[in-house]
C-alpha cells in the first residue's frame, strides 16, 4: 500500500522504546511488508447463536457510567473524566463487568451479540484505564510479560465468559472483526486515546446498532483524525494502515471507504487523490481535563 509502508513510525503521543524500534525493524526488513496489526483469526467457540432469542443485555449501569463522565469536546472528541469517578462508581463498573461475566453470550441473537462483546470490551477498557490512573496513554500499561510489553494491556485476560478467559484483543481480532467482517466495526471500539474513533455516549444495542454504526463511521472520517488533504497528499488516520485489510487491502479501496462517508465537502478534497501519503495516531490517553 503505498503510503501506508511507514505505518506507527510517524504517530505521535507516545515514544516507542528502542528495543522495540529495533525488533519491529527486523519483522520488517525480514518480512518485506506492511505491519499490520493482528489479522482477524475467528474463535470458532464463539459462533454459536440464537436468532430466535429476545433476550437483550442489560447496559443500564454502563450507560449511568457515560452519561456521569463522559466529556464532548469543542474539537470533536470524546474524553472520559477519569480523575472525577468516585470509589462508589468504580465499584459499580467492577459489579457490572462481573455480571457481564455471567452472561450466556451463545443463547443470544447474533445482534444482541455485536452489541454485547463492543460494549464489553469499552467498559473493560475504561476499568484497566482506572485500576491505573493516572497515566500518560494505555500503552504504558503493561499487563503482560515479553519483548513487545509496555504496549498496553490488549493480550492480557482481563474477563471470564462462558468460562472462557478473554481479553481485549480476543474480543476485537477474535470475535468482532473475523464474524462481522464489517469495517465500521473499528469506529466502535475506544482504546482511551486520542486518535481513538470516540467513546460513543450510548451503550451499543440491537435497535441502536445499526444507526450508531454509521454514525461513529461519519464522525471519525469527518473529524481530523480521520483524514486530511493538504497540497494534494493524504494523510490518514493509522487505523487504515493497521487494519488496511478490512478497507479493501489498497490505498484506493482507503480511500473508497473515506469517500462512503465524508460529507460532500470534505469528500471533495479527495479529488483526484489517488494514494496515501501518510499515516498518524495519537496514543495520549482521551483523559477529560480537570474542571
Amino acid at each position: 500500500m503505498g503510503g501506508l509502508r511507514r505505518i506507527g513510525m510517524e504517530s505521535t503521543g507516545i515514544a516507542m522504546p528502542m528495543r522495540i524500534i529495533f525488533a519491529l525493524l527486523l519483522v520488517l526488513s525480514s518480512a518485506g511488508r506492511t505491519l499490520a496489526a493482528p489479522r482477524a483469526d475467528l474463535w470458532t467457540r464463539w459462533q454459536a447463536h440464537d436468532d430466535a432469542s429476545t433476550q437483550t443485555v442489560d447496559t443500564r449501569a454502563w450507560a449511568a457510567f457515560l452519561k456521569s463522565y463522559l466529556r464532548p469536546g469543542a474539537d470533536g472528541i470524546n474524553r472520559v473524566a477519569y480523575g472525577a469517578v468516585t470509589p462508589a462508581d468504580r465499584a459499580a463498573l467492577d459489579a457490572d463487568l462481573q455480571r457481564l461475566q455471567r452472561v450466556p453470550v451463545s443463547t443470544l441473537s447474533r445482534d444482541e451479540q455485536r452489541a454485547y462483546w463492543t460494549n464489553l470490551y469499552n467498559e473493560l477498557t475504561v476499568q484497566v484505564v482506572l485500576q491505573h490512573y493516572p497515566v500518560s496513554s494505555i500503552t504504558k500499561i503493561s499487563l503482560t510479560p515479553g519483548l513487545f510489553s509496555g504496549g498496553g494491556p490488549g493480550d492480557r485476560k482481563l474477563i471470564r465468559v462462558e468460562d472462557e478467559p478473554i481479553s481485549l484483543n480476543d474480543i476485537e481480532h477474535r470475535i468482532l472483526r473475523p464474524i462481522w467482517q464489517d469495517p465500521r466495526t473499528h469506529y466502535t471500539l475506544n482504546c482511551a486515546s486520542l486518535g481513538c474513533p470516540n467513546l460513543q455516549p450510548v451503550p451499543y444495542g440491537r435497535a441502536n446498532m445499526e444507526t450508531l454504526l454509521s454514525q461513529a463511521a461519519a464522525d471519525y472520517v469527518n473529524s481530523p483524525r480521520g483524514f486530511t488533504v493538504r497540497d494534494g497528499r493524504l494523510s490518514v488516520s493509522s487505523i487504515y494502515a493497521w487494519y488496511h485489510a478490512d478497507f479493501g487491502g489498497t490505498d484506493q479501496g482507503v480511500i473508497e471507504h473515506l469517500r462512503r462517508f465524508a460529507r460532500p465537502e470534505k469528500r471533495q478534497t479527495l479529488q483526484g487523490v489517488t494514494s496515501v501519503a501518510r499515516d498518524t495516531y495519537d496514543w495520549a490517553l482521551n483523559d477529560a481535563p480537570a474542571p
